[in-house]
């Protein structure tokens, strides 16, 4: 597809996005959602845990970033303000997801200080779930339990760590990812969901799973996880040893993605067998890894890799711009990308619209659209 075709389809895929979301903060104003039920946001459906309120309020800054919209600003901003209060909530390990979309664009448009604060804060409250005998960052489960999810919103740790020159930020910080990608992240590239940690000695026990097919498999998402918050986290540092496992997590992905370059939701998973556990597509997987991997062509230091990343980042959005993905020909149907998993064995949003799916796709559209255009 020439660079000027396909910067015009995802322009087209962009827009429709921000008619979806113009239309859920319409209609249900100041409601952060987290999966849809038969392709609706509003729900009675589990949360399991509130984490996704920063993809929402994100995509509005991802809007302003490519319109320079004041409509989108000001709409960011509220939405923004309502997560303020999370700054401090030591209840979950995604205060990144929650603020690096938010209150860090914000930040860098305006230089608000007050809003570097809120950063800071958010960093230093993450770091708090540092456990010491173990050397990881606890997930919001149980104190045994490190989630793979976590290399995704470590960034913020240090990015605090970075603006402070707090040396004990830091330490934490290459800790936890030490620790990951010594017992979760596979010789292979291929990364557990949750490693289990002895209290008392601090020493890892087992590889295990809430949302994968079992313990020793791929989840798809957990390792675009990994993918994408080991090149944010090299992107931070300049530790090159964070680039490795980024490559190897992508070196992984290439080789394992099906042909249509939509992953299904475990790459372990039996093809033969019916959704949801067996041939179940997972496009929210698929967005992250696409937006990871266009970062990661830019820092590999090998040509080929670099457009090999490149070239399959793109073809997972072309795919994910079809109309199989996007519901821009799919009536009443009020999410922008289809075919998203949040938790298969709850059966939580199965094969509907998730909000980071949304996101991370808008966000991978955006990087390939300004790029077209001399930005970035």
């Amino acid at each position: 597809m020439a660079s000027s075709q396909r910067s015009a389809r995802y322009t087209a895929a962009l827009e429709f996005g921000e008619q979806q979301v113009a239309r859920l903060i319409e209609h249900h104003p100041d409601f952060f959602p987290i999966y849809t039920v038969q392709g609706r946001w509003h729900h009675g459906g589990e949360l399991w845990t509130d984490w996704t309120g920063g993809f929402l309020a994100g995509m509005m800054w991802q809007f302003q970033r490519r319109t320079g919209s004041s409509v989108w600003q000001a709409r960011a901003e509220h939405y923004s303000r309502l997560l303020e209060h999370r700054q401090h909530d030591r209840n979950v390990h995604d205060l990144g997801f929650i603020f690096l979309n938010t209150y860090l664009p914000w930040y860098q448009l305006t230089g608000d200080q007050r809003l570097h604060d809120v950063l800071i804060q958010a960093g230093r409250t993450l770091a708090m779930r540092f456990m010491e005998k173990g050397q990881y960052l606890r997930s919001f489960v149980a104190p045994e339990s490190l989630f793979i999810d976590i290399m995704m919103n470590v960034p913020i740790i240090y990015y605090a760590a970075n603006e402070t020159g707090d040396a004990e930020l830091r330490r934490k910080a290459d800790a936890h990812c030490q620790t990951t990608r010594d017992t979760i992240v596979r010789a292979n590239g291929s990364t557990a969901h949750e490693g289990i940690f002895d209290l008392e000695t601090g020493k890892f026990l087992k590889e295990t799973t809430h949302q994968g097919l079992r313990g020793d498999s791929a989840w798809a998402r957990g390792l675009a996880w990994s993918l994408y918050g080991y090149s944010k986290v090299y992107a931070l540092t300049g530790d090159e040893q964070w680039l490795a496992v980024s490559e190897r997590n992508a070196d992984y992905w290439l080789a394992h993605l099906p042909a249509d370059k939509v992953p299904y939701w475990d790459f372990d998973a039996d093809l033969t067998q019916p959704p949801p556990l067996g041939a179940q597509k997972e496009s929210s997987a698929g967005a992250i890894a696409a937006s990871g991997l266009l970062d990661l062509a830019q820092q590999t230091k090998s040509p080929q890799k670099a457009a090999d990343y490149r070239q399959t980042a793109l073809e997972m959005l072309d795919a994910l711009t079809t109309p199989e993905y996007l519901a821009n020909e799919t009536p009443g149907w009020e999410g922008i990308l289809k075919h998203g998993v949040y938790h298969t064995t709850k059966n939580l949003g199965v094969d509907e619209s998730v909000m980071w799916g949304e996101f991370f796709f808008v966000e991978a559209l955006t990087k390939v659209v300004l790029a077209d255009r001399g930005q970035q």
